[in-house]
Parts: structure tokens; C-alpha cells; sequence
């Protein structure tokens, strides 16, 4: 029987707050103050985003292929995983433990950067280096801070990448390839994504509105999530469902049959029934699609009582860094009796299935135990993440 593995500490950083007890202090709440009005990175004009606030760790001296947005908001994380790490270190070497990690736009934002000084100055300027914009620049940068000397992977399937590194994490373990592993997600704004994500007439006018009548798309927004996977801690990593369903480039299947593959395999990794889970993180973009066809499935697998709520109305949709992100926010409400509220106008789409979207305040009877987390990407990739006492 394959021994148990748990996620022993979290380190998050996003619109809610720079630290743990911020961010769920703010998500409870239901803040939306994190979403911000920015007139710097959609060429049409202003835009919402869900940004961090605060100066970043400099990393003027680093070497320059890591002094990225993305790898400041990466070092916040790895300085609150410091001491954890150095344990794990003494007990297995630097060599046994994994970093496991995906981002979607890693230094991209630096590149853009240089490219308008090319255009204005005839050439790039001196900090820049290509390998900023590298996708496993991320894995490297927290192995070099770190000190670590094993295997390091960055995945990159657009929204479900950090979720994936989950399973990832668990096969490297399984196969005893690693003895712990470093799993999370980093994406930063930049304006690639949001010009992208418009073109596709997938971002919102205003604040994102998930699960409304009137939502009209995604605020995009970015984040830093990094977690310990080891074979001892509180909270279990119980199961975690994968599934492909490839109906469209970028518009998920309208049945929703990915997402309930994907949930019903997380449950079934775990032997877990639907009635075992106490609450659902949403991958809830609110873009017309999206919400559609998850609360076909979400209806499909867990019926129309299951507590649920997205927070991608607080913490904007952080791509890359969203699967790591909203585990860790189900991670934080564990052993807890307060439920993430779904933050919306609460104008029902009487065209979807109904389920139960918790508002501010809502409680467990008891305490929490079991949470899973959905991530639904480009091309039909779908990640469930199911996690528990």
C-alpha cells in the first residue's frame, strides 16, 4: 500500500494579502479590494486585475537570467518555506528533495520590457537576458535560493499547471525518485496574457461576476504559492484526478465531461465518495463557458447541496498559479468551520444547474475535513485536487 503523503506547510502570496493569516482574515470576508483598475498592460485602454500590492524582494543581486517580477514574487513565498526546507534538507539531502512547479508566464513581463526599449533605443537594454522568459527559469530559481540539487520541473498547461504538479510530486514520490517535494505555481501580470485573454473576449469589463447572469469573463491576476509534499504533516494530499478531454483549443467541453472525469478520478484515487467532500473550490472564471459547463459537472458529481464558491472574484484568475493557489486557500480553511464565500451580485443564471453557492458567513456544522479543488486549462486539461484531515 503506497504510504500516505501530506502537505505540511503553505506560503502564498496574491490579491488577499502577503502572508497566511491576510489572506484567509481577507478571504473570509470576501475583500475585493486586491482588484484593481490598471491602465498599463491592455493596450485598449484600463483594465481589472488582480494584483499584489507592496514593494517586492530586489533581486539586483542574483544572477540576471532570475531578476524577474515572477521570481520576486517566488522569493516571498521561499522565504516563509526557509526554515521547513533546511529540516528537510538535514533529513533527506538536497539531492532527495523535488521541486515541482508551473508558471504560465514566467519573465515574460521583462521581455516585453526590453522590447519597447528596443524600439526606443535601438537595442535591449543591459538588464535583460533571454532566459528570464524561460518557463523552467521558475524551478530553477527556487533551487538555486535553496540550495537544492534535485529533480526540478516546470509544467506550463496554461490554468492547471500548478495542479498538475501535485500529481507530479506524487509520482516522483511513489517511485521514490524524491523523498519530498517543493509543489506550487508562480504567474505574474504582464501584458501578453491580458491582450490575450482579450482578444479571446474572455476578460471582464468590471470586477468578475463568477456563476452570474451577468458575468461577462475573467479578471486576470497573479500570485506566488509554494507548499511542502512529504511523507508526514496534518493535511493529507488524498487524491488528485487528471483528465484530457481536447474538445476545443480553448473553450472547455459544454457537458462539462473533463471536469466531472477529472473530479470523479480524484475521489476515486482517494476511494472517496461525493458525500465524503465539504467543500468545492471552483474553478469558476466566470466566462460564460466555464461556469456552464462546471456547474453541469459539479451537479453531475456532487449534486446540488455540496458547499462551493470561486475566489477568483478576489484574487483575480491566476493562471499558472491558480491550482497551487486555490488548494492552498482549501488548505487553509481545513479543521476550520468557515466556508470561502462565492463573491458575486447574486443574480442567478437560471440556465445553469443549480448548486450550493455559499455566502459570506456560512459555516459547517462542525469542522471542515475534506476540500477539492478544480483547475480546467486550454485544450480540455483538467485537474482536480482532493485534500483532507
Amino acid at each position: 500500500m503506497q504510504q500516505p503523503l501530506f502537505i505540511s506547510h503553505y506560503a502564498m502570496i496574491n490579491a488577499l494579502g502577503r502572508d497566511n493569516q491576510s489572506i484567509k482574515r481577507n478571504l473570509l470576508a470576501g475583500n475585493q479590494s486586491g482588484i484593481v483598475s490598471n491602465d498599463t498592460l491592455l493596450n485598449e485602454g484600463p483594465i481589472f486585475v488582480g494584483a499584489v500590492q507592496g514593494e517586492l524582494p530586489t533581486l539586483n543581486d542574483r544572477a540576471i537570467e532570475f531578476q524577474t517580477r515572477n521570481n520576486q514574487l517566488a522569493a516571498l513565498a521561499i522565504a516563509q518555506l526557509a526554515d521547513p526546507i533546511a529540516e528537510l534538507k538535514q533529513q533527506y539531502g538536497a539531492q532527495r528533495i523535488a521541486v515541482i512547479v508551473g508558471t504560465s508566464t514566467s519573465g515574460i513581463a521583462q521581455g516585453e520590457q526590453a522590447m519597447k526599449a528596443r524600439h526606443a533605443q535601438g537595442e535591449f537594454p543591459s538588464e535583460y537576458h533571454y532566459q528570464q522568459q524561460e518557463m523552467d527559469n521558475l524551478a530553477q530559481f527556487i533551487c538555486s535560493e535553496l540550495g537544492l540539487q534535485g529533480i526540478a520541473l516546470t509544467l506550463s498547461t496554461a490554468c492547471s499547471s500548478s495542479a498538475k504538479a501535485f500529481a507530479t510530486a506524487q509520482e516522483m514520490i511513489a517511485s521514490g525518485l524524491a523523498d519530498a517535494a517543493i509543489v506550487g505555481g508562480v504567474d505574474s501580470l504582464c501584458g501578453m496574457t491580458v491582450n490575450g485573454f482579450s482578444a479571446l473576449a474572455s476578460t471582464s469589463a468590471g470586477v468578475s461576476n463568477p456563476s452570474s447572469r451577468n458575468r461577462d469573463g475573467i479578471n486576470l491576476g497573479e500570485a506566488a504559492a509554494l507548499c511542502i509534499v512529504q511523507k508526514q504533516g496534518r493535511v493529507k494530499l488524498l487524491g488528485v484526478g487528471e483528465s484530457s478531454d481536447a474538445h476545443h483549443m480553448s473553450a472547455p467541453h459544454p457537458q462539462g465531461e473533463g471536469a466531472a472525469a477529472a473530479m470523479t478520478a480524484a475521489l476515486n484515487a482517494a476511494s472517496y465518495q461525493a458525500s465524503d467532500v465539504d467543500y468545492v473550490n471552483l474553478h469558476g472564471t466566470a466566462t460564460p463557458k466555464n461556469d456552464e459547463m462546471e456547474a453541469i459537472a459539479v451537479a453531475t458529481v456532487f449534486g446540488k447541496d455540496t458547499p462551493c464558491s470561486s475566489s477568483k472574484g478576489m484574487i483575480g484568475h491566476t493562471l499558472g498559479a491558480a491550482g497551487a493557489t486555490e488548494v492552498g486557500l482549501c488548505w487553509l480553511l481545513i479543521g476550520g468551520s468557515d466556508y470561502a464565500p462565492h463573491i458575486w451580485d447574486g443574480q442567478q443564471d437560471e440556465s445553469l444547474p443549480a448548486i450550493n453557492l455559499v455566502a459570506v458567513g456560512t459555516q459547517h456544522p462542525t469542522k471542515i475535513t475534506t476540500c477539492l479543488s478544480n483547475s480546467f486549462a486550454f485544450g480540455g486539461n483538467n485537474v482536480s485536487v482532493l485534500i483532507g484531515l
